[in-house]
């Protein structure tokens, strides 16, 4: 009786990590996989590194198990590496778009959202973001995004 109980728990986990498995691959499957591009208005912070206003390509690094993103200017100058984790909210967005923490005048890349997916990405805090946070009350700038290659951009 105790062998047939020890099988009917190993069963029971291998279904339960299967299904974790499904979910997790589901989730990680909505968060941005594609290409954003997004006219910034204003100077901004993403991760460790300042870049200038002007048009961006945001896209996932591949193979990094979407935690990687990198954002270049469209003339391929400018370009930066930073860290994401997912990010939910609780109806689905009317547009895509990109939101900035603003601390004074200075401006942090945070979350970025696609049109009509309520899963997207939360960029990982700096040192230098999570220090102005401390010392400054902040507010929120909001910019329209849109998918590579959809009209407008």
């Amino acid at each position: 009786m105790k062998l047939q109980d020890t099988k009917h728990k190993l069963l029971l986990s291998f279904i339960a990590f299967i299904f974790a498995l499904a979910l997790h691959s589901q989730k990680a499957q909505a968060q941005i996989i594609g290409t954003l591009q997004a006219d910034i208005p204003f100077q901004f912070h993403v991760g460790t590194t300042e870049l200038p206003a002007g048009r961006y390509s945001i896209q996932v690094l591949d193979d990094s198990d979407l935690t990687m993103m990198k954002i270049s200017s469209a003339d391929g100058s400018k370009s930066a590496l930073f860290g994401v984790v997912a990010a939910e909210v609780n109806s689905n967005p009317d547009k895509s778009e990109l939101t900035f923490n603003k601390y004074g005048d200075t401006y942090f890349l945070a979350t970025l959202f696609e049109e009509g997916n309520p899963d997207g990405s939360e960029v990982v805090q700096s040192r230098n973001e999570k220090n102005m946070a401390k010392n400054a009350s902040g507010s929120q700038e909001h910019v329209a995004a849109l998918r590579q290659g959809q009209p407008g951009m």
